[in-house]
């Protein structure tokens, strides 16, 4: 009895199974339970590349050492990287930020070192340098990288290339007496309209006689149609290729100094304060009139999609209208003066630059998509024209009181690339070439000076790459100017 009491004691009561089939158990795997490999690393429902699981082998390639050098070998890529990307000379290195606390930690002989291998981290904000935005720091011991060496910077020519006399052209900072067409003739009025054919072809368009003048020509975008706005509110538009009048249209009250074409309408803003919209494929003499102007409008722009008119006037307001509004849709009134110069960027969709007049003396830039004023420059002087650069993010401005300067900028930091100097009156007329190279400016001083200002497209086009050849790695990295492409492979 005393045996089998200590049995019992000893084994705890079973209860009685039934035996599994064995031959269903090892086909048919468990759906309820998942018992993971202890050898095996865990991942979670994101995927986030993990070199730990990577079978380096199937490609034929070394594992990534795993000793102290480990670390010293990618901060000398990340050197090499840094150093393609953004030079070797930018003399600064990334901030120290401290980690979090929550990391698992190896121990060693002296002090515990929180050791991680998660991507996202959060760090405590710290005092960065300048270039902290930069994704790798500098140091000034860079290993040397092999690339094609970068374009020396842009050289303006200080000096036009040609000089042309323009008897009798008006010092009036109200008219718009020059303009170029997509065909390369320019269009110049003193008195007398003249074409020339470029390189150099003059002919005689038309002469309005004493009782009347020219105050504002403006290209048709085909290049063979001139419009022509008169001191006595007419707008007559010309076929140069037969030197023929096919048209004159009345509707202002005062002379028209401003016009603008886009694809279908001609707009034209005179001293009468409006603004008057044109098919010339009409009957009638204009289909709308825009008022809002409270004094002469002495600046016209079309955007480059033809969906937005800029109109500047003598009241120092800036407005844009859209294709159907009789009404400005915006309205800027930061300026102190006349806004004449006007130019639509064709880079950026509704960005928008105006210049203001002697009591202004600002260039402003405006998104009108946005309804938001980026930026304003104050230049020292008049600015009475502005162009954007069609190969580049630059554009000029042409100004008068007092300094009557050229000025090249590069945008969107405004500074300086040229000032070009030799007029000796306002720059008051400013046109841009067909490729977007030169510009030719007229002045009260009776001359016209083309100016190679701008680059051509071939060049803004160029490309610059670096080549970093690390281990079994490539690195490509190719720029022109205006992106950047990083490529990666294995060297095989």
């Amino acid at each position: 009895m005393n045996n089998n009491n200590n049995n019992q004691s000893s084994s705890p009561p079973t209860t009685p199974k039934s035996k599994p089939n064995s031959e269903s158990e090892s086909e048919t795997p468990s759906l309820n339970y998942y018992h993971p490999s202890p050898s095996r690393p865990i991942y979670s429902d994101r995927f986030i590349p993990s070199r730990s699981a990577s079978n380096f082998a199937l490609f034929g390639l070394s594992p990534p050492p795993d000793g102290p050098h480990s670390s010293s070998s990618s901060a000398n890529y990340t050197a090499l990287l840094r150093n393609a990307l953004f030079g070797s000379d930018l003399g600064f290195i990334p901030p120290n930020t401290p980690e979090k606390n929550n990391f698992p930690v190896t121990t060693t002989a002296t002090t515990p070192t929180p050791v991680s291998r998660n991507i996202f981290r959060f760090k405590s904000q710290t005092r960065q340098s300048l270039h902290s935005l930069s994704p790798f720091g500098v140091d000034d011991n860079l290993p040397v990288v092999t690339h094609r060496p970068a374009k020396a910077p842009r050289i303006v020519p200080r000096s036009p290339y040609k000089v042309l006399d323009a008897p009798a052209l008006q010092d009036d900072f109200y008219l718009n007496l020059v303009d170029w067409s997509s065909h390369n003739v320019l269009a110049v009025d003193w008195a007398i309209v003249y074409i020339y054919s470029m390189p150099l072809a003059v002919t005689q368009l038309c002469d309005l006689g004493v009782d009347d003048t020219v105050c504002s020509v403006g290209w048709a975008h085909q290049g063979t149609s001139l419009a022509i706005g008169t001191s006595d509110g007419k707008v007559q538009i010309w076929d140069v290729l037969r030197c023929k009048r096919v048209r004159s249209m009345e509707g202002h009250r005062s002379r028209v100094g401003a016009l603008a074409w886009s694809s279908s309408m001609l707009s034209s803003g005179s001293r009468d304060k409006s603004v008057l919209q044109r098919d010339p494929r009409a009957q009638q003499d204009f289909v709308s009139k825009l008022n809002g102007h409270k004094s002469e409008v002495c600046g016209l722009k079309w955007s480059h999609d033809n969906r937005e008119l800029a109109s500047g006037g003598n009241d120092n307001r800036l407005f844009v209208w859209n294709q159907h509004s009789t009404q400005p849709v915006l309205k800027y009134c930061e300026h102190t003066a006349a806004v004449k110069a006007i130019a639509w960027s064709p880079h950026l969709y509704g960005l928008l630059a105006s210049g203001g007049g002697t009591a202004d003396r600002c260039i402003r830039f405006w998104n009108t998509t946005t309804n938001s004023h980026l930026n304003c420059v104050d230049t020292g002087s008049q600015v009475c024209n502005l162009v954007w650069s069609k190969n580049g993010n630059e554009l000029v401005s042409t100004h008068g009181y007092s300094q009557n300067q050229i000025i090249v900028w590069r945008y969107p930091s405004m500074s300086k690339l040229a000032t070009l100097t030799g007029h000796t009156y306002r720059v008051l007329y400013l046109a841009i070439s067909p490729d977007g190279q030169t510009i030719v400016t007229g002045a009260g001083d009776e001359t016209l000076r083309f100016w190679n200002a701008f680059p051509s497209p071939k060049s803004q086009g160029e490309q610059h790459w670096s080549i970093i050849v690390w281990k079994n790695t490539y690195t490509l990295i190719s720029f022109d100017g205006r992106e950047v492409i990083v490529v990666v492979g294995y060297v095989l």
